[in-house]
């Protein structure tokens, strides 16, 4: 989908990194936001009867291509304790190396977010996140998968001082005739250096998802910046190890704010 960019991503060992990762983080990390700018996602809601609106591009740079949502918009909503509503209404934009540029309305993404464990003095949130994206999008022009997909996921977070670590994966639901199902596992370390400002790194990684297609591996350096209590700029950028893509990227302007009488 529009926001995720998931192209494809080598061996069981180098899927298994980053939940080592992360569970090693989880014993030993020294709280901040989560979830964007990063693919990999956190088990925290948005607090009940509380907003959060992202004006948002993603990108990714291919040797054949350059894709990017331009802009897509994200909406999620406390709407009872520990769960949350999602969704994403993304205008995507396809340039091919070759030939002509695509733009117009791509998948729509929804979703709900249930924190089932809350964190305690050594225990982490636990929490699931199914997504459904929707083929909204045109497939023809390269602006949709042409499919309804599913992401069945579990996060898990940990929080001490002024560090933050969550990561976690789940299974892909990718129907299609030469596509396949696929896994995606990914962690996040994040440190506030300034009571305004959280740097954080990621790494990610995502079996095939077509039929002898390649997997894809990435790591992302990413920053969100509190202009206020309820304004937040938030990017991140990074290579990637391995799959098609040599370059993804985040950026977003947020509003977080309720409730509301």
């Amino acid at each position: 989908m529009a926001w995720r960019m998931r192209t494809a991503s080598r061996s069981t060992l180098t899927a298994l990194i980053p939940l080592a990762l992360i569970f090693l983080v989880l014993i030993f990390s020294p709280k901040a936001f989560a979830g964007p700018p990063y693919i990999t996602d956190d088990p925290e809601p948005v607090e009940y009867q509380h907003w959060e609106v992202y004006f948002a591009s993603i990108f990714a740079k291919q040797s054949d291509a350059w894709t990017s949502t331009a802009p897509h918009l994200e909406v999620n909503y406390g709407v009872v304790p520990d769960v949350q509503l999602h969704t994403i209404l993304p205008m995507t934009l396809n340039a091919p190396a070759q030939g002509a540029s695509s733009y117009g309305y791509g998948d729509t993404e929804l979703g709900v977010k249930y924190r089932f464990v809350h964190e305690g003095a050594w225990l982490p949130q636990i929490g699931t996140f199914p997504l459904l994206e929707v083929p909204t999008g045109s497939h023809s022009r390269n602006l949709g998968s042409g499919h309804l997909q599913t992401f069945l996921p579990i996060w898990l977070q940990k929080s001490e001082q002024k560090w933050t670590a969550y990561g976690g994966g789940g299974y892909w639901i990718n129907p299609g005739t030469h596509n396949r199902n696929w896994w995606f596992t990914g962690v996040v370390i994040q440190r506030r250096v300034l009571p305004n400002l959280t740097p954080g790194f990621e790494i990610f990684h995502g079996t095939s998802q077509e039929v002898g297609g390649p997997r894809e591996a990435g790591i992302n350096l990413g920053l969100i910046w509190d202009l206020s209590d309820t304004q937040h700029i938030i990017l991140s950028a990074g290579p990637a190890i391995e799959g098609p893509n040599q370059l993804q990227g985040y950026f977003a302007y947020q509003l977080t704010f309720g409730p509301y009488p």
